[in-house]
């Protein structure tokens, strides 16, 4: 029995984490292995075949304090799995985004389990916002990294690290989400109903800082479009409510919408988030991998992020922080293929501007197709969750 431990994070972690454990399995089939995998993750994990040393898919956060109050969370749910780990070690790690918590454990490994390989599938953005050596330094030392962008093998290859491309796991993904009519039929609209799907949270920190601005916004299209409907699909059921009462109070025309409790899938055609985006003429969409699925769905999407004002002032003025953009089909592309307003530009006017812009101009949107086809091609051709796996358990045949 071979035993891998993962770590990972937040919804989209616990996605990437399921999607991974079951090409894991695959592989492993093909190879005549027996896994036993154990993780830090979600429900989806669980799902896959993973058994949770504590579960994560919750904490999360961007930003200098918005991270504090998750900081005994994490420490604890580590400790439960450092406990773990010292009885039964495994024989390979596996590391998949959640930057920080992954980071500390390169750091344990390194030091407690050094003959351990590890893997950083999914490894920080260095190669976008690297501040200083710290985080890419303990990732080359400590892991061999599957890079999902070419960019991201490229630096970490010049920092001396191993690495191998394998591409964006959500090109597999996307291959089997329905496409608009279709999804359409599934959620019950009109074919010529004007829809835009908003997706504002997947961490709390979201639902306080995002959610009513893209309100605001949306309440401004309305009044310009009466016939549009908005539809809001839940990343976690607990912010049903507050999302809820924000579409009572500003007056909305909107629906949420969600898996049932208990039946949720992770296949892409039966997922309602990935309904709700397919079907819709336009997302207006917090900046991160939701972008990416956007994208490749072809649907045209208007970005947004905000933090804690104080913390956009440490980052800017104190550790003199600044990225080109922040939505990763712009981070890949290196230019802006969607627009995206951060901090302070990210106000209901401007949201609510270049949405009815892209809406009401056939021009703008072909222009985004084509990016997008451009940027389809960056991300790698299918089979990407099966080379990572199969890059992984070769690592683990050759230790």
């Amino acid at each position: 029995m071979t035993r891998l431990f993962i770590s990972t994070g937040e919804v989209s972690g616990d996605l990437q984490g399921a999607l991974l454990i079951e090409a894991l399995h695959r592989q492993a089939a093909l190879m005549g292995l027996e896994l036993e995998i154990v993780a830090l993750g979600g429900d989806r994990m669980a799902r896959a075949g993973a058994t949770l040393l504590g579960n994560t898919s919750e904490i999360g956060s961007i930003g200098l304090f918005e991270s504090l109050r998750f900081v005994l969370p994490t420490l604890q749910v580590q400790r439960q799995a450092k406990h773990y780990l010292k009885r039964h070690p495994p024989d390979m790690v596996i590391l998949i985004d959640y930057m920080s918590p992954n980071i500390a454990w390169c750091g344990y490994f390194s030091q407690f389990f050094p003959e351990i390989p590890v893997v950083y599938y999914i490894a920080p953005q260095e190669w976008v916002w690297s501040l200083n050596s710290y985080n890419t330094d303990r990732v080359v030392k400590t892991t061999k990294v599957l890079a999902i962008f070419p960019e991201e093998a490229r630096y970490f290859q010049q920092k001396g690290g191993r690495v191998s491309w394998v591409g964006h796991p959500l090109v597999d993904r996307m291959q089997t989400a329905l496409k608009r009519d279709s999804a359409r039929a599934a959620l019950g609209i009109a074919p010529d109903q004007r829809l835009i799907t908003l997706l504002p949270a997947s961490r709390q920190q979201e639902i306080n800082y995002l959610l009513p601005v893209i309100c605001q916004a949306a309440q401004q299209i309305q009044a310009k479009l009466p016939e549009v409907h908005f539809l809001i699909p839940l990343a976690l059921e607990k912010y049903r409510q507050p999302i809820e009462q924000a579409i009572q109070h500003y007056g909305l025309q909107a629906t949420v919408i969600s898996d049932r409790i208990g039946t949720q899938t992770d296949a892409p055609e039966t997922s309602i988030t990935l309904q709700a985006i397919a079907a819709a003429d336009l997302a207006i969409t917090k900046s991160g991998t939701v972008n990416l699925e956007i994208a490749l769905l072809d649907v045209p999407q208007v970005v947004l992020y905000k933090v804690n004002s104080i913390t956009a002032w440490v980052l800017k003025h104190v550790l003199k922080f600044s990225i080109p953009f922040m939505s990763p089909p712009n981070l890949v592309m290196m230019r802006a293929i969607v627009p995206e307003f951060m901090q302070d530009e990210a106000t209901p006017d401007n949201l609510a501007q270049e949405s009815l812009e892209i809406l009401l101009n056939p021009e703008r949107r072909r222009t985004m197709m084509i990016d997008y086809q451009n940027l389809r091609q960056v991300l790698g051709e299918p089979g990407v969750c099966d080379r990572a796996a199969k890059d992984i358990l070769q690592l683990l045949l050759t230790k």
